[in-house]
């Protein structure tokens, strides 16, 4: 009986159930998946909007964060796939409108995710002990706040008519996502270790 009941407990814990359960993390995560995939896809409408408008330097900025979302949702999947939970396709939903309004919803997006949702969505995974769901959304919002912060300087240069002053290089980390607007990064991310070198780099 004894090695019967240990057995289901590690069959359990092997699946991504410890003994308080982590349902709501599951839930949250597929959230964060399905958001992150919307995003992804609607930045990269964004960008080709951008680019329609002659703003090349905001269509290079929004596919870059395109790539970045991409990520978010690619890692967050891979925790759900070891906890053995089944993610289902995302079918992307948004409306594309005119790069100034575009931008306004972008930022809309990424402060309800920094403000509101992953902080939230953190807790709870860390309440439930599913570290690699903690990691997954604490890079996924320490990026956020980098592209809230380009689309905000994106959306002032465009109401000051000085898109063309935007930056035209942006670099995105293949692990954590994580975007940087320099000409020369680091030599490692500072949110997972990730080197330089191995950075995918958008400008054009």
């Amino acid at each position: 009986m004894k090695k019967t009941i240990l057995s289901i407990l590690a069959l359990c814990l092997f699946a991504g159930y410890g003994m308080g359960g982590n349902e709501k993390t599951v839930a949250n995560l597929k959230a964060a998946f399905k958001g992150e995939s919307t995003a992804s896809a609607k930045y990269a409408a964004y960008a080709a909007q951008a680019k329609k408008e002659g703003l090349t330097a905001i269509a290079i900025m929004f596919t870059a964060t395109s790539k970045s979302e991409e990520f978010h949702a690619a890692n967050h999947k891979s925790v759900l796939d070891h906890m053995g939970q089944k993610v289902d396709a995302v079918k992307p939903e948004f409306t594309v409108k005119t790069t100034r309004e575009n931008l306004e919803d972008a930022v809309k997006g990424e402060s309800y995710e920094i403000s509101t949702m992953y902080p939230g969505f953190i807790a709870t995974a860390n309440d439930e002990d599913v570290k690699d769901g903690v990691k997954s959304m604490r890079w996924a919002l320490n990026t956020e706040k980098n592209h809230l912060i380009f689309y905000n300087k994106a959306l002032e240069a465009l109401k000051a008519g000085k898109a063309a002053s935007l930056p035209m290089v942006y670099w995105v980390c293949p692990k954590c996502g994580n975007t940087f607007d320099v000409a020369k990064p680091a030599k490692e991310c500072p949110l997972c270790g990730t080197a330089s070198d191995r950075y995918i780099k958008f400008d054009k």
